[in-house]
This record gives structure tokens, C-alpha cells and sequence, in this order.
């Protein structure tokens, strides 16, 4: 297995992990694969899920919002809305085609590829670095959006406020993973996260407003390419 390097974190809602390879394989072109959507309920204690999420995030922001259960056997579950795999692609592929340097397959190419091998069967069955074969590209991208709960309020106050968490993987056609990053946010009030608070303006956003701002913090993260008008 290659060794995967702390490249770098963006405070505490964003990891990225570039791999010791890296230098040896130049991306210029990449499938950019669509996202999967947690499919099943996830059990929710109030220690949290058991995916993992960036290690500064505490366990119990994941939490669903629902009034805590006083049965201990009993879990609250919530389920990731089916759209939000497609939304986080999206916003990927705005960021990511932002940059300079890098050319992105649509990932309705990498979708046609998937359903032409594996006779019309979900794409997430066929390996992501199969699909970068068949697109002849250097590497693809893919990825799982793992949390993704709507505020319940206004912008100006919600209980429960946003919550949203994905992962991304970057592989070489040879299957070595060359970069993987995660994103989880919930936001918080001004009290216990004032600088995020700011950043957010002073209101509670939506999922997607918090989606486009891991997208864009791990597109800033990304090892290939340049930053928009730039070059690396």
C-alpha cells in the first residue's frame, strides 16, 4: 500500500493527504467520477456516527437533530438525501475546472464508460482507475457524500444548523491512490466557533452554501494544477 503523507489541513473541517508518489505522476487530465450517496440510514448515537470525519470535528456535532432518545437501545437514524451526491459533484467540477492546468472529463463521460462495461449497472461498481483507463486519463476522481442535513430555522437562527461531510479520492489508472481529502462541517453558533461564524457572515447557511465551501477548500488543497489565472 503506498504511504499517504499529511499534506496539509485547512483549520479543522478539512484534511487532505497527498501520497509519497505524487511527483511521479503528472495529472493533467481527470475523470471526474459522480459522487455516491450514503445510501442506508445511519445510526446515530450522541457519541456520532461511525464514519470517519476530520480529527478536529467533534464526534458529537453529528449528531441528527431530533430530541436525544431515552432508550439506550434505541438509535435515532438519518438518511442523506439521494440529490446530494449530484450537488457535490457539481460543485467539484466548478472548482476543480477553475484551476489551471488540469483538463476534466464530465462525469457523464466516466457514468456512459461505467454503464458500457458493466451493462447499465450503478457506476460505483466499476473501479475509478478502470474508468481512468478506458477515458485515457491520468487519474480519476471520486468520491462519497457521508452527511448532508438541511438547517431547520432561518439565517438568522436554526436548530438544527447545517451539517455536511464527503470524502474525495484521487487514483492513478495503476489503482495507486495519489491524494484523498474529507470535509465535515456543522456549523455552530458565534459562541463556540466565532471565526467560522464570521466566515459564514454572521448567518446560518444552508447545506449546499457549506458544501461549496469544502468543495472550494479542497480544491484549493488539490496537489495538481494551479489556482484560477495561475500555474504550478
Amino acid at each position: 500500500m503506498t504511504l499517504l503523507l499529511l499534506a496539509g489541513c485547512s483549520g479543522t473541517k478539512v484534511t487532505s493527504k497527498a501520497s509519497s508518489q505524487v511527483g511521479k505522476y503528472p495529472v493533467r487530465t481527470i475523470a471526474l467520477i459522480p459522487f455516491e450517496t450514503m445510501a442506508t440510514p445511519q445510526a446515530i448515537e450522541a457519541s456520532g456516527p461511525a464514519f470517519p470525519v476530520p480529527s478536529g470535528a467533534r464526534r458529537s456535532d453529528t449528531a441528527g437533530g431530533d430530541p436525544p432518545t431515552t432508550h439506550p437501545t434505541v438509535h435515532q437514524t438519518h438518511r442523506v438525501p439521494a440529490s446530494a451526491g449530484e450537488k457535490v459533484t457539481d460543485l467539484m467540477w466548478a472548482k476543480l475546472k477553475a484551476r489551471s492546468g488540469l483538463q476534466l472529463l464530465s462525469p457523464n463521460e466516466s457514468a456512459r464508460v461505467a454503464r458500457e462495461v458493466s451493462g447499465g449497472t450503478a457506476t460505483e461498481t466499476m473501479p475509478a482507475h478502470k474508468i481512468a483507463q478506458r477515458l485515457g486519463a491520468d487519474a480519476a476522481l471520486s468520491g462519497k457524500v457521508l452527511v448532508y442535513q438541511e438547517r431547520v430555522g432561518s439565517r438568522l437562527g436554526a436548530d438544527p444548523p447545517a451539517a455536511v461531510g464527503f470524502e474525495v479520492k484521487l487514483v492513478a489508472p495503476d489503482g495507486i491512490v495519489l491524494w484523498e481529502g474529507n470535509y465535515y462541517e456543522k456549523q455552530r453558533p458565534m459562541t463556540e466557533d466565532f471565526l467560522g461564524f464570521v466566515q459564514r457572515y454572521g448567518v446560518f447557511v444552508t447545506a449546499e452554501e457549506l458544501a461549496a465551501y469544502g468543495a472550494e477548500e479542497l480544491a484549493d488543497a488539490f496537489p495538481y494544477g494551479g489556482a484560477a489565472g495561475g500555474g504550478k
